[in-house]
């Protein structure tokens, strides 16, 4: 496969960082999206680095909030830089072994318009790739992406091979990522698998695209609703 810049132009990636601090307070996790990042933006692809925090977000599982008694609900406007992404990469800090609270919400409102129909009739999310980068100084990496990027396949994101990457400072009380000695930055294995996680999701997110999307047999919701069996066969004893 060509892997020259020109071969990936055309291909957007979007970070969603689930920090709890606002712009521009520093985001230790925003360290990986910026290794991440810049191996993009060396090939052709076009990135954008987005805090939920910064923004009003509803809670709820519904499109949009407003219409279930919320004054104000900024998802619908962040629902159309998702939609206009081929790669969305979810990012978090880790608490008491979880991801983020602002993480959890984000993944409820993406489920809120998961019942959204792309134009082949699959669900709305079906032809993208997805994937997850963790920062903390306490366990729960692999927790926390297990969850994200079950998450995010459940909803129809394409999960490459090694999707995900994080770096844990040791356990318990000490330096964050980006904090001065922290050895974070110099750490080689966050270093390589984050270089692998954004390789595995540049070469999924193209072939996808030069394939028109997911194949569209056998997943087709309202061809479903109408009849359309795809081989299934009702088991009998």
């Amino acid at each position: 496969m060509d892997n020259s810049p020109n071969h990936f132009a055309g291909l957007k990636a979007l970070y969603l960082n689930c920090t709890l601090k606002k712009s521009p307070r520093m985001s230790h996790t925003e360290g990986l999206i910026n290794i991440s990042r810049t191996i993009m933006g060396k090939n052709g692809v076009e990135t954008e680095v987005l805090r939920p925090v910064d923004h009003n977000i509803a809670n709820g599982v519904y499109p949009d909030m407003r219409e279930y008694g919320w004054d104000k609900d900024d998802w619908p406007e962040i629902y159309k830089k998702v939609l206009d992404a081929d790669i969305l990469i979810i990012t978090s800090p880790i608490w008491l072994g979880e991801k983020s609270s602002v993480c959890t919400k984000v993944i409820e409102r993406l489920y809120a318009n998961s019942a959204d129909m792309n134009e082949k009739g699959q669900y709305v999310y079906y032809g993208r790739t997805g994937g997850c980068l963790i920062t903390g100084n306490e366990d729960g990496a692999k927790h926390c992406a297990m969850n994200i990027l079950y998450s995010l396949s459940h909803l129809g994101y394409v999960i490459p091979p090694q999707a995900d990457a994080a770096w844990l400072g040791a356990v318990g009380p000490g330096p964050s990522y980006r904090d001065e000695g922290s050895g974070g930055p110099e750490t080689d294995f966050t270093n390589r698998n984050t270089t692998f996680m954004t390789w595995n999701l540049l070469h999924m997110a193209r072939m996808l695209k030069e394939n028109n999307g997911f194949p569209a047999y056998g997943n087709q919701k309202v061809k479903w609703n109408e009849g359309e069996r795809f081989g299934f066969e009702k088991f009998t004893e």
